[in-house]
């Protein structure tokens, strides 16, 4: 008799405890999908950063992604007149660039690119001949991504106005071949799913 109740006392506690296991799993679940906190996974992540690699090696961002020099076009053919880095990522003295580059939009008449903050990239951004697996760990490293953290990056494809200039490059140059707005959706997937990074 005694065995019976012991027997039946174990079985009663599996219960309870599977029973309350059970329910902690729903109520998380639940919660976390009434609080929008939906998983991303790896997968998802790489994914998102094979769509982004799409914007980030056009032209229109490659370009001044470079280490010494901008390139032009949509050929990106060696910048005329020749121009270098300097100092401050803006040219040398005489050779600035807002000699030519407005900073606050595209020239009309002459047909030269214009935006706020005009400048080739900082040198620890370059892309030049950069794969890529490395450009993706280099924008997820502080030390080579202008500090930023996720949510800076996310700003910096969502709103930065150089940035923005991408998608209004002016006639003869091609606009970035996606969205701003589904390039920033990808950005988030990718950094929720832990910023995953080809080899």
């Amino acid at each position: 008799m005694r065995r019976a109740q012991v027997g039946l006392r174990k079985i009663l506690f599996l219960f309870l405890f599977v029973s309350v296991g059970m329910v902690a799993l729903i109520w998380t679940a639940g919660n976390n999908a009434s609080h929008g906190q939906a998983t991303t996974t790896a997968a998802e992540s790489l994914a998102a950063w094979d769509k982004i690699a799409t914007v980030v090696e056009h032209p229109r961002c490659l370009n001044c992604h470079q280490v010494d020099s901008p390139l032009q076009g949509d050929s990106a053919r060696l910048h005329v007149p020749l121009v270098v880095r300097g100092d401050d990522n803006m040219g040398v003295t005489g050779m600035r660039c807002t000699n030519c580059h407005s900073q606050t939009g595209n020239n009309p008449t002459s047909g030269v690119p214009g935006a706020p903050g005009w400048s080739l990239a900082p040198l620890e951004q370059n892309w030049q001949g950069v794969a890529s697996g490395d450009i993706c760990r280099q924008m997820l490293d502080p030390a080579r991504n202008g500090n930023m953290n996720a949510e800076q990056l996310v700003h910096h494809f969502a709103e930065d106005e150089l940035v923005g200039w991408g998608w209004n490059p002016g006639p003869g140059r091609e606009a970035i071949p996606m969205p701003r707005a589904e390039l920033t959706d990808h950005v988030k997937t990718w950094l929720a799913g832990g910023g995953a990074c080809p080899q």
